[in-house]
C-alpha cells in the first residue's frame, strides 16, 4: 500500500475526527443519524421506533419555538403509532424500509384526521377523511409521521408568508429558508425529523434544500403522485423528498415512486431501485453547464459553484455548455397560474379578508388570463416536454448553481411582499429553479459550500426524463468528496431568535 502524502494523512485524519463526531454525537442524541443510518439501527435492532420517535419530538420540543418549522406536531399519534412498530419490531416484523423513522410532512399533503391547513387562516380546522397517495406509501414502509410543517400560505411563494408566522432558518434564525416547502427544509436541517416531504411547483423543493444546507430533490413529473395534495398548479406540481443525505433521498424515492391510477397526472415509470442506481460509478457521465444559469450569481456562489463544477469534471469525463430551451412562458405567473382558481375560485367568494394580501392579489391576478391563453400555454408545455431530452443528446447531466444568491433577512422579504418597502432597483436575475418544473425532468439540490458568514449554498444537477437514479448517483458521489454533509447548523437551546414583523399571524400551537 503505497504511503499517504502529508496532505493526504491530514484529509483522511480529519474524515475520521467527522465521522467520530458524529459517531459520538448520535450516541448522545439519535436525531443526529441520517435516515439510512437510522433506519439501519432499527433493522438491527440497536434502536427502536419509540425511541427515535422521542428524541425527535423531544428536539421539536427544544427548537421549534425558535423555528416555527411546524403547524401541528402529532406527539400522542406519533408515540402510539411508535409503540405499534416497536411490537412488530421486536416481533422481527418490519414493514418496509423506513420502518420506525419519523418523518415531517408538508401542511399542504392531507392527513386522515390531522389538520391539513396549506398555512392559512381559510383551512385552519380542516381535517381530511383520507391519506394524500404519498402518505399511505410513506405509512405502508413504516414511516412515523410526526407533525406537519410550516409553508407559503397555499404554497404560492418564498416561505416569508405563513398564517402562522414564517419558518425561520436555522443556520441564521433571521434568515428565510427559502420556499414555499420551508418548514421541511427547516426541520430536516436542524434533525426535527430524519426527513420530510415537500412540494415543488417553481423550485419549492430545492429553494429550501439549497438554502439550509440540505438535500432536495424534485423527481420526474408524474413520478410521485400528488394525490391528495392541495394543488398550486397541477401541470407543475411535483412532491418529492427532503433529506440529510442523497442516500435518505434515494430510500425515500424507492418508497414513494409508483403509478397511480387515481392521479391524472401520474405516469408508468420503468422499472427502477433508486436506492441501487445512487451506487452506480459516475466516472463515464458527461456533464453539460446550460448557458446563462451562471450569470449574475453573488460572488460566494460562484466561488463555492466554481470549485464544485471542477471537482464534478475531474470525477466524470467533464463538462461543456450546452443549451435548454427557454421556459419563462410557463411561471407561475403566467397562463397556467390560472389552474390556481380551480380550487381557489370558491373561497375568493366566500372569504377573501381571510388570505394574507399578497397571496390574495396573487391568485386574483390569473383571472386575466383567457381560455385561450390558458389552452396555448398548456399545449405548448407538452410540446417543451418533449422537446427537453433533446437537449441531452450530447451530455448525461447538467449542473449548476441552484440559486443565484443567497438566503435573504425575513424582514426584508416580508416587506417586499406585502409593499412596504421598495422593489430593488436592480431586478433580479431569472430563476434557475422554475424551468425544471416545466421541463418536468427530475432535478436534486446539493450543499456544494457555505458563504463566509455561514450561510448554505446549493448546487443543482438535473437530467432527462426517467433519469432520476443517474441524478441520484452523481448528487452522491459528489457528496462524499466533497464532504459537506456533515456540517449542522449552529444552534443551540441558547441561540437568540432576533423578531419578525411586518404582518399579523395566529399561532399554531
Amino acid at each position: 500500500m503505497p504511503a499517504l502524502t502529508r496532505r493526504e494523512f491530514a484529509g483522511a485524519a480529519a474524515a475520521g475526527a467527522l465521522v467520530r463526531a458524529r459517531d459520538a454525537a448520535a450516541a448522545e442524541d439519535p436525531t443526529a443519524l441520517s435516515l439510512a443510518e437510522a433506519a439501519r439501527r432499527i433493522r438491527e435492532r440497536t434502536a427502536t421506533p419509540t425511541g427515535l420517535t422521542q428524541a425527535c419530538l423531544a428536539r421539536i420540543e427544544a427548537y421549534d419555538g425558535k423555528l416555527n418549522a411546524f403547524i401541528t406536531v402529532v406527539r400522542d399519534q406519533a408515540l402510539a403509532q411508535a409503540r405499534t412498530l416497536d411490537a412488530e419490531q421486536k416481533a422481527g416484523r418490519l414493514r418496509g424500509a423506513l420502518h420506525g423513522v419519523p418523518i415531517a410532512l408538508k401542511d399542504l399533503i392531507d392527513t386522515a384526521g390531522v389538520r391539513t391547513t396549506a398555512a392559512s387562516r381559510l383551512l385552519q380546522d380542516r381535517a381530511p377523511a383520507e391519506d394524500a397517495a404519498v402518505v399511505q406509501r410513506l405509512k405502508a414502509a413504516g414511516a412515523v409521521i410526526v407533525g406537519k410543517t410550516n409553508l407559503q400560505e397555499f404554497a404560492y411563494g418564498a416561505g416569508e408568508l405563513s398564517a402562522f408566522g414564517p419558518a425561520r432558518n436555522p443556520w441564521a434564525l433571521d434568515r428565510g429558508t427559502g420556499g414555499s416547502s420551508s418548514g421541511s427544509g427547516a426541520a430536516v436541517a436542524a434533525g426535527l425529523c430524519f426527513g420530510a416531504l415537500g412540494t415543488d411547483t417553481a423550485g419549492s423543493v430545492r429553494q429550501p434544500a439549497s438554502f439550509c444546507g440540505i438535500v432536495g430533490l424534485k423527481p420526474t413529473y408524474g413520478l410521485v403522485s400528488i394525490r391528495g395534495i392541495l394543488p398550486l398548479m397541477p401541470s407543475l406540481d411535483h412532491c418529492g423528498p427532503m433529506t440529510r443525505t442523497v442516500e435518505d433521498a434515494a430510500l425515500m424515492l424507492d418508497q414513494l415512486a409508483g403509478y397511480d391510477p387515481l392521479d391524472p397526472t401520474s405516469v408508468q415509470p420503468p422499472p427502477a431501485r433508486y436506492l441501487e442506481a445512487m451506487r452506480r460509478p459516475v466516472s463515464g457521465l458527461r456533464l453539460g453547464l446550460p448557458e446563462g444559469y451562471f450569470d449574475d450569481l453573488d460572488p460566494e456562489v460562484a466561488e463555492a459553484v466554481g470549485r464544485a463544477v471542477a471537482l464534478l469534471s475531474d470525477m466524470t469525463r467533464g463538462a461543456k455548455p450546452v443549451r435548454l430551451p427557454p421556459a419563462a412562458a410557463f411561471a407561475v405567473g403566467g397562463p397556467l397560474g390560472a389552474e390556481a382558481l380551480t380550487f381557489h375560485a370558491a373561497l375568493l367568494k366566500e372569504k377573501p379578508d381571510d388570505y394574507l394580501p399578497p397571496i390574495r392579489r396573487r391568485i386574483e391576478a390569473q383571472q386575466r388570463w383567457s381560455a385561450a391563453d390558458y389552452a396555448r400555454t398548456r399545449f405548448d408545455l407538452q410540446l417543451l416536454r418533449r422537446a427537453i431530452d433533446g437537449a441531452f443528446t450530447d451530455v448525461d447531466l447538467v449542473v449548476m448553481p441552484t440559486e443565484r444568491g443567497l438566503s435573504q433577512r425575513l424582514e426584508d422579504m416580508i416587506a417586499r411582499s406585502m409593499g412596504t418597502a421598495p422593489a430593488p432597483a436592480v431586478p433580479p436575475a431569472p430563476s434557475n429553479i422554475a424551468p425544471f418544473d416545466a421541463y418536468g425532468i427530475p432535478a436534486i439540490s446539493v450543499p456544494c459550500g457555505f458563504s463566509r458568514s455561514g450561510l448554505p449554498i446549493g448546487l443543482m444537477i438535473a437530467g432527462p426524463h426517467f433519469s432520476d437514479g443517474r441524478v441520484l448517483a452523481l448528487a452522491g458521489a459528489y457528496e462524499a468528496a466533497a464532504g459537506w454533509k456533515n456540517r449542522r447548523p449552529p444552534l443551540s437551546p441558547d441561540t437568540p431568535a432576533p423578531p419578525v414583523g411586518g404582518y399579523t399571524w395566529m399561532s399554531s400551537r
